[in-house]
């Protein structure tokens, strides 16, 4: 089953014919909300709204660890994950989707692992592909048949948060060689690799970093980059099958 996770602006998804809502109790505590089932062009679909329905959980609020479990719970073998980022590649510009495939983890005192403790083995993740290349190709299928074009190369650069990174910064994961940032793309690709679960990041760019895309010094978001994104989505979710 495919499971989609929603980021900022999807803590909703009117598109998914819901047949009912339950709620999961996992050992690493409460995921961020309950879990929506439903039909998504004829498929089942579980569905999970990262911040929560009423984007109460901030990036570094959010029990991943509880997210990813409930959904390998609930029967998933599949996870979409959708949220927004800000671009720092002036080929990547606002209203724009990406679909990464590499990242680049800035985060830090995030439970990044299902194998900690004194009684769990020490196993050593291979992570260097980070993103399922069977879903990927799903994922642009969906795209060319909903007609939104895609960035199909892209390297996604998941900073702590909450606040917006400095101008030096963004220099930095500019010259590690990141084209987009978030928030919220790890520890969630891991774990759910961990947990054998084929994993994708479907981004919607809202805004340009700080220094980028001739905006001066301040970052720069605006509201109709954030619809023009969301909505070329949701044309992509139309043609899930």
């Amino acid at each position: 089953m495919l499971a989609i996770i929603g980021g900022s602006g999807f803590s909703r998804l009117p598109e998914l014919e819901s047949t009912r809502r339950e709620a999961f109790r996992t050992a690493y505590g409460e995921p961020s909300c309950p879990l929506l089932f439903g039909k998504l062009g004829g498929r089942d679909i579980v569905f999970l709204a990262r911040h929560g329905f009423g984007h109460t959980f901030a990036p570094h609020e959010i029990n991943y660890r509880a997210n990813i479990d409930a959904l390998k719970q609930a029967g998933a073998d599949k996870i979409l994950s959708l949220s927004a980022v800000a671009s720092m590649d002036e080929t990547l510009t606002p209203g724009d989707l990406v679909l990464p495939h590499d990242l680049i983890d800035y985060t830090s005192m995030r439970e990044h692992t299902f194998f900690s403790g004194v009684h769990m083995p020490v196993v050593h993740p291979d992570f260097s592909a980070p993103y399922d290349a069977d879903l990927r190709r799903d994922i642009e299928t969906w795209a060319e048949n909903a007609q939104v074009s895609l960035h199909r190369q892209a390297v996604y650069a998941c900073l702590q948060g909450p606040r917006l990174p400095t101008r030096a910064e963004v220099c930095r994961y500019r010259h590690d060689g990141g084209n987009v940032y978030g928030m919220t793309g790890m520890p969630e690709a891991v774990l759910a690799q961990e947990k054998d679960m084929a994993y994708v990041h479907l981004c919607g760019i809202i805004g340009m970093a700080a220094g980028c895309g001739g905006n001066g010094h301040a970052p720069q978001f605006k509201s109709e980059s954030d619809s023009a994104a969301s909505e070329k989505i949701r044309r992509i979710l139309r043609q899930i099958a």
